[in-house]
């Protein structure tokens, strides 16, 4: 039964016609061959389509062999692709050089087709072993991923559930996050880093007394003392990591309730002092306070919400923030009624 697998690509580099003739005739019916007469051409090619193995000779003009290979393993879209000189130049100084520019194999002419196949051959499997397993570290570490942003959406859940049965302001905050940074200019990835980082900014909640966390009257001036050590207590849950993911987390959790004034806890930060992400978190966390129902509280109207974010410019939220958080009010409002809680 035939094969059904496509042949691997040969890019043949060099300006002498003979050359070309004799590495081809080495290769022809066993792989694809393209052919390139100088050092930029075959740069170009390279860019232009899949190649799988390059043989280059050195000797060209305008661009010789070895500045060649070097601009291919200089751009990321070429470096991978293996490269074999085949070349007169048979000095062990030019092997040196050669293997200095990044090629894995160096042939000397003349030519022999059958060390040419062989080392075509074995320098192809050695590359389709490297991506292969390219590609398993890829889906594995993307599977961590998945399951490492699980973990942290949970624990991000449970300490809303705390005061929340139905858990459901933590997904409203991280979206209104994520909107409001986009509006702010943000790149989608970093977007999305602050949407899951924001699932945590509450986890501290999980320390604080049942008595205190669930009482339906108005607290006193030593029950908010308790309440206010959530952002320090998430902090330290967290814990200190170089992970940019549960780094900026434990800067939320430590600072969405300071205030652009400095008249916020738990550390009386001012202005730029606040991480960014956690002025964002601050303006996405009060907004969803306000428009949702509680036991002890009725759910404001959004305008009315609006209308006291915008009263606390300057002194409780970053101005630019609030700019941006006026401008996706529409967005906001369909985050709120999809992920609406049911008291």
């Amino acid at each position: 039964m035939k094969s059904t697998l496509k042949p691997a690509t040969v890019l043949i580099v060099d300006d002498t016609p003979q050359n070309i003739s004799l590495l081809n005739a080495a290769l022809i019916g066993d792989y694809t061959i393209k052919i390139a007469t100088s050092g930029q051409q075959a740069i170009d090619i390279c860019r232009s389509m899949p190649i799988d193995i390059i043989l280059l000779d050195v000797m060209m003009p305008e661009m010789d062999g070895f500045e060649a290979c070097r601009k291919l393993k200089a751009d990321p879209q070429t470096s991978s692709i293996p490269v074999i000189f085949v070349t007169a130049r048979g000095e062990v100084k030019d092997e040196s050089m050669g293997f200095d520019c990044g090629a894995v194999d160096y042939i000397t002419k003349p030519i022999r087709a059958t060390i040419v196949r062989a080392r075509v051959h074995t320098h192809l499997a050695l590359y389709d072993q490297s991506r292969t397993l390219e590609r398993l570290v890829q889906e594995r570490t993307a599977e961590l991923n998945k399951t490492r942003l699980e973990i942290l959406h949970r624990l991000g859940s449970a300490g809303e559930y705390r005061d929340n049965e139905t858990g459901l302001h933590v997904v409203r905050v991280s979206s209104y996050c994520r909107i409001i940074a986009l509006a702010l200019g943000f790149s989608e990835s970093d977007a999305e880093l602050l949407y899951n980082a924001a699932t945590l900014h509450d986890t501290g909640k999980i320390g604080i007394p049942d008595s205190i966390l669930f009482k339906p009257g108005k607290l006193d001036e030593e029950e908010w003392k308790v309440i206010r050590t959530h952002c320090e207590i998430g902090c330290k849950i967290i814990g200190a990591h170089t992970n940019s993911l549960l780094k900026n987390a434990a800067l939320i959790a430590l600072t969405h309730h300071e205030r652009w004034d400095g008249t916020g806890y738990p550390h009386n930060l001012k202005g730029n002092d606040i991480p960014f992400f956690g002025r964002i978190v601050a303006i996405a966390d009060v907004f969803d306070a306000l428009t949702c129902e509680r036991p002890y509280k009725r759910a404001w109207p959004v305008d009315k919400a609006v209308g006291e974010i915008v009263r606390c410019r300057e002194k409780h939220f970053d101005p630019r923030i609030v700019d941006a958080f006026l401008r996706t009010i529409p967005e906001l409002t369909a985050v709120q009624q999809q992920w609406k809680d049911v008291l």
